[in-house]
């Protein structure tokens, strides 16, 4: 796959973000019990930053399918744009937010998980993400020297 010239220069700077991304998934896992992993990508699926034990491209592949269906499901239905998705499974929870319109934070954890706390802490750490990928875009915007 080529990346054209403005693809190039806007993940140079989604990169040059990521230390920022990791700290904020590392305090979303800090703040509630139970998370076991947290990541942040693109909602096309390209990782930003983890910090989770899982494959990072698979589970933000996975995420971006994820996301598709649930945004048509939204669409389909008069709920407006997507906000969140959560998935429970026998072990745990695999919950999706809205990172602003680009990005998807993607939060693993625990069955024992306050899910409440979850999402609060979440939505927060969402809306953090955004501003980070935001202001990583408009520098990628800006001319370059």
């Amino acid at each position: 796959m080529r990346l054209s010239l403005r693809q190039r220069t806007e993940r140079k700077w989604l990169l040059a973000a990521e230390p920022d991304v990791v700290e904020e998934l590392r305090r979303l896992r800090a703040r509630v019990t139970h998370v076991t992993g947290a990541l942040a990508a693109t909602s096309d699926g390209v990782v930003l930053a983890h910090d989770t034990a899982v494959e990072a491209e698979g589970v933000a592949a996975l995420t971006a399918a994820a996301l598709g269906v649930a945004q048509s499901l939204a669409g389909a239905t008069g709920r407006g744009a997507f906000r969140e998705l959560l998935v429970r499974g026998e072990n745990g929870y695999v919950a999706t937010y809205a990172a602003g319109s680009t990005a998807v934070l993607t939060v693993l954890a625990g069955d024992r998980t306050n899910v409440g706390r979850l999402h609060m802490e979440a939505r927060r750490s969402g809306a953090r993400l955004a501003d980070l990928v935001g202001v990583a875009l408009s520098r990628a915007e800006q001319p370059q020297p």
